[in-house]
């Protein structure tokens, strides 16, 4: 259903994001990625490294590194797929928000609602 393919979005050193290899229909699971949580006072040593970008809040007192492709989905603030955090199963359960076609890129709001349209933490810290 979903694949990793090199992304005209991303412009990091390996430019990857996650398509869909056919039609996904709206409200259809597209993928159940595995987490790894850690408490939130641990996050400052993850912050020194490349996967300090690329953690997600994971409730009120930890952070969380995805497995699967859930680090893989790029952004947009008009999203074709959103998440909910599934705690029992320790999963972000990713979901199409609309229609998506087969070959599109999936893409999600990084600020975990889909008509979240504040500033994305990595652009803040450009424009300091």
């Amino acid at each position: 259903m979903i694949e990793v393919k090199t992304s005209a979005l991303s412009d990091g050193e390996y430019n990857r994001g996650v398509f869909a290899t056919r039609d996904i229909k709206k409200g259809e699971l597209l993928h159940e990625a595995p987490v790894i949580p850690y408490p939130n006072e641990e996050h400052q040593y993850l912050e020194k490294t490349i996967l300090g970008d690329y953690a997600f809040e994971y409730g009120i007192n930890h952070s969380a590194i995805l497995l699967g492709y859930g680090m893989l989905f790029n952004h947009s603030y008009t999203p074709n797929a959103t998440y909910d955090i599934n705690f029992d199963n320790h999963t972000f359960d990713f979901y199409a928000y609309s229609d998506i076609k087969a070959g599109e890129e999936i893409l999600i709001n990084y600020n975990g609602e889909v008509d979240n349209q504040d500033p994305l933490w990595f652009n803040e810290e450009k424009e300091d």
